[in-house]
């Protein structure tokens, strides 16, 4: 056995008693002073040269106790580690998280889902809040973990219409942080609606267009008065109170597409006694035999600075409802499509009541060969230019399916996309 690997046991001894060299040796020892270098003391024991002669950076390790040499005392002199050459450039094990981060904020959502498996540290960046602040998930099905997985990191701007969405089961309890979010046109189940819905307080703008809903759920949205826009248009599945309810609490509300819901006369009512009187763009459209002069009248009355208001498919309108409408002294926009106890005639005299009025729409009401006529009468009003509403949805009906701006929510896009 290499003397280096015996047993510490097994070491000679160098004692400075026991091991003491002969007088004869100690002077042939201190004739050969001369070869070893001044400064030795006369009697030179093997401790003594070990110490002498061992480079300055090797450490050495004094032995005081052992199995056979309790009493003695000798020196082990080690050889030190050889020190691992520095490489060039930074580990991005020492780059602050700070720094990560900002790196990771450029990456696409894939790639930033693949970053999360390489470490525990990198999976918590990942996973960071501020980089998960708008995310876009349209079309994506079979949702539902990854839903829960995106509400977990503090979403703020959630975009996932025509999606499809199983049971889900949120297990969070905290509020959630969402302030835009589009579930236009998915299918989700009003369960999982209901448990995403009474955890938002901070919502601003919300679509649910399309889907079926419940008490629960808009007494829910009445918990977020910093709503701004809400479309709700199409829902169904909620009682007239309820409504009142929501539309009282959120006060700040400016744009409101409610058009073409299981509504009767009761939650017409709801709506025009209790919106918000700061509203300035609303569809009420749709409501064949439930909207009614008199309702016109209440909305006027409390809504005075309504700029685009849709009123389309209201049979139950004639032309005695535009005297109340000239009451509302900022009104821009006007529909009137499919409202056909309005005769033509009355519609020539429109540029006069209305001296703000740019646009027009009167779809089934005007006779294509007609229309040129009308046009000729009201120049300075652009008629059935818009076939689609656009009032409080967060991408325009009217935008091109597949081009950029269809990928954005309310004018602005979202920053990580899932790609199908």
């Amino acid at each position: 056995m290499p003397e280096d690997s015996m047993p510490l046991q097994d070491l000679p001894c160098l004692s400075l008693q026991g091991s003491m060299l002969s007088q004869s040796k100690r002077v042939n020892k201190r004739k050969t002073r001369g070869c070893l270098g001044e400064g030795l003391d006369t009697e030179c024991t093997p401790t003594e040269l070990i110490q002498q002669w061992s480079p300055p950076h090797k450490h050495q390790r004094i032995i005081t106790k052992g199995k056979e040499n309790d009493s003695n005392q000798f020196v082990l002199a080690r050889r030190s580690r050889r020190k691992k050459e520095s490489t060039s450039g930074i580990s991005w094990d020492h780059l602050p998280d700070e720094l990560l981060l900002r790196i990771l904020f450029y990456l696409p959502l894939h790639d930033l889902l693949r970053m999360s498996v390489v470490c525990k540290r990198w999976h918590r960046l990942v996973f960071d809040e501020t980089l998960w602040h708008s995310v876009d998930l349209e079309g994506l099905t079979h949702m539902g973990p990854a839903l829960q997985q995106v509400l977990k990191t503090g979403v703020r701007r959630l975009r996932c219409p025509r999606s499809f969405v199983e049971d889900l089961h949120f297990t969070g309890t905290g509020t959630l942080q969402i302030t835009e979010l589009d579930l236009s046109s998915s299918i989700i189940p009003t369960s999982a609606l209901e448990s995403i819905i009474c955890r938002c307080r901070l919502l601003e703008y919300l679509s649910l267009e399309g889907l079926q809903l419940s008490d629960t759920i808009i007494s829910s949205l009445a918990k977020n008065p910093q709503l701004l826009q809400l479309n709700l248009s199409g829902c169904s599945g909620f009682s007239a109170p309820a409504l009142s309810e929501l539309l009282k609490s959120c006060s700040r509300i400016e744009q409101l597409n409610i058009s073409w819901c299981n509504f009767n006369n009761n939650h017409v009512k709801s709506v025009v006694s209790n919106v918000s009187s700061s509203v300035t763009h609303l569809n009420l459209s749709g409501y064949r035999e439930s909207l009614t002069l008199d309702d016109v009248k209440v909305l006027v009355a409390r809504c005075p600075h309504i700029q685009t208001l849709d009123l389309s498919d209201s049979t139950l309108l004639m032309a005695d409802c535009f005297p109340v409408l000239a009451q509302l002294k900022y009104l821009l926009h006007l529909s009137l499509s499919r409202c056909y106890h309005i005769h033509l005639a009355a519609l020539t005299d429109l540029g006069k009541t209305f001296p703000m009025l740019c646009l027009l729409d009167v779809y089934g009401l005007v006779q294509d060969s007609h229309l040129p006529a009308l046009k000729k009468e009201t120049p300075r009003i652009s008629i059935n230019s818009r076939p689609f509403s656009s009032i409080a949805r967060p991408t325009p009906a009217n935008v091109l399916v597949g081009c950029f701006s269809d990928r954005v929510m309310w004018n602005r896009p979202c920053r990580l996309r899932i790609k199908l």
